[in-house]
């Protein structure tokens, strides 16, 4: 009798496990339809879309291949845009991905608003759930406009050639990936940058900044404490670094720095005002894209620091850097 039950039980699971494979694989993503919109091109959007590219939303950052030999990884020039960064098993990440190519060469297939559609919710033309490094959970909150204003600089582009292979993820994110497509929730146009705190948590959401500034590794992170630091990336050499604590904690976070000190650490990357550092491999490096965000404007630095001075302290001490392990 037990037997029987058991042998039952088994079929029931095998069962449940087969039709929701079934579901998953062939109804989902059930993507909303694409809004009908025709992005006007005007030279303010061009301009408002190039500095949120390269210094805000930092597309350009993974939309490029990153030169490890110099600290914070710059784009080479030439693949800015053009995609073809690999985001692999060798990291930590259940798969291989290489980033899209953003130039005319790719996008001009799409309309403006399958652009609208896979920049805020991370579904691309054909219904597809990109892979999630894309931070689309971040820029759903992007102002309408602002998405706009994305389209129209990536219009801009110079075609620039670049095709690289589909993505190929491991089971059961191979299955699951077509669960995490988002939903659009930005509001036409951004907070007013008078309104200080609600304008800094917009840009601290669009940067992303909490994409990297959790605790724990990829797949285990501690969500229930947000902007505390410590996420491992493997890093070419064999080194880990982990982002730091964000947190106003006076010991282990910024809670002892002022606003100033804040931007400064931002702008002595300034690629205009200071050469790329050469890092050899296994040196100390960071995923942090100083050279890029060190282009965003003294205002909006300023106006991140606000915010994040707001949000709840969290003592956590971070071991930024682990190096290469020695037989």
């Amino acid at each position: 009798m037990f037997k029987k039950v058991l042998l039952t039980i088994l079929v029931v699971i095998v069962v449940v496990l087969a039709v929701g494979y079934w579901y998953l694989s062939s109804y989902l993503p059930n993507p909303p339809a694409a809004p009908d919109i025709q992005v006007e091109l005007t030279a303010e959007r061009i301009e408002r879309g190039r500095y949120l590219a390269h210094h805000v939303s930092v597309c350009m950052d993974c939309h490029a291949v990153r030169d490890w030999e110099f600290f914070a990884a710059p784009p080479f020039p030439e693949t800015i845009g053009a995609g073809g960064d690999r985001f692999g098993r060798d990291m930590g990440l259940p798969g291989e991905v290489y980033a899209k190519n953003l130039t005319p060469t790719n996008l001009a297939a799409y309309t403006d608003g399958e652009l609208f559609r896979a920049i805020t919710t991370g579904i691309d033309r054909n219904g597809n759930v990109l892979f999630p490094i894309m931070p689309f959970p971040h820029y759903a909150h992007l102002a309408e406009e602002d998405v706009n204003s994305l389209i129209a600089y990536l219009r801009t582009l110079e075609p620039v050639e670049g095709s690289y292979p589909d993505k190929e993820l491991d089971f059961p994110l191979s299955i699951l990936i077509n669960t995490l497509g988002g939903t659009y929730l930005g509001p036409p146009s951004p907070p007013l940058s008078s309104d200080k705190l609600a304008y800094g948590e917009y840009m601290v959401q669009i940067a992303a900044c909490g994409e990297c500034h959790y605790p724990g590794a990829l797949g285990q992170l501690d969500m229930t404490r947000p902007f505390a630091g410590g996420m491992e990336f493997k890093l070419p050499g064999g080194i880990i670094v982990r982002p730091g604590n964000l947190t106003p904690d006076t010991e282990t976070g910024i809670g002892s720095w002022s606003k100033e000190y804040f931007i400064e650490r931002f702008k002595m990357h300034d690629p205009a005002e200071t050469p790329y550092m050469p890092v050899e491999l296994g040196q100390f490096n960071t995923v942090m894209p100083w050279t890029m965000y060190a282009g965003m404007s003294e205002e909006d630095l300023g106006a991140i620091y606000d915010y994040l001075r707001t949000i709840e302290p969290i003592h956590n001490p971070v071991v930024k850097f682990t190096p290469p392990a020695t037989e």
